[in-house]
């Protein structure tokens, strides 16, 4: 038997009928036919999926639809609004910061977490005498610490890190474009 389940998906309303187990990640992608999140390890360990609910990062494959009824999701294709890439999409590219591709998406969703969660002064592990007060400085070992639940099978971290700093130096100078 399905179960209703109201989804705002890019900006868009859309209304599903799931079996009760559906994933978000199944429902994105096998009932609306969205594409961005990948599935990688099905089990919350790659990031491939990561999606942003509400404006916080997660990851898909971990998520039940029945229980996000209600919620605002942001994919990696909702970050690029009538096909304009975003800052960290341009950033991707100028940095060279995928190989095959298929991580992109959610590194994508969770470099745009990164930026908000560092703008909004929410310290990491390896963040150093934060006050709370003002953001934070995306540091190389900040971004690694940030970004570790995102795997990149092509190895492509080094290009990945400067890619997310040079999207934080853009957000920074044009006050959240990144955004």
């Amino acid at each position: 038997m399905g179960h209703p389940v109201h989804l705002i998906i890019d900006g868009q309303p859309h209304d599903l009928t799931v079996d009760p187990r559906t994933t978000l990640l199944d429902a994105l992608r096998d009932h609306l036919g969205n594409m961005s999140p990948k599935k990688g390890c099905d089990h919350g360990q790659c990031g491939a999926c990561t999606v942003l609910v509400d404006g916080r990062r997660l990851n898909s494959c971990l998520l039940l639809a029945v229980s996000l009824d209600g919620a605002e999701v942001l994919t990696s294709d909702g970050l690029a609004p009538d096909g304009e890439p975003s800052v960290l999409h341009t950033a991707f590219l100028e940095q060279d910061a995928f190989q095959c591709g298929y991580c992109t998406p959610g590194q994508i969703c969770s470099a745009t977490g990164v930026l908000r969660e560092a703008a909004d002064g929410h310290p990491s592990v390896v963040t150093e005498d934060h006050g709370h007060d003002h953001p934070i400085e995306l540091t190389e070992d900040e971004i690694r610490e940030r970004m570790s639940g995102n795997l990149c099978r092509c190895g492509a971290y080094v290009n990945i890190v400067a890619a997310v700093r040079q999207a934080a130096g853009a957000s920074t100078a044009s006050e959240g474009t990144a955004r």
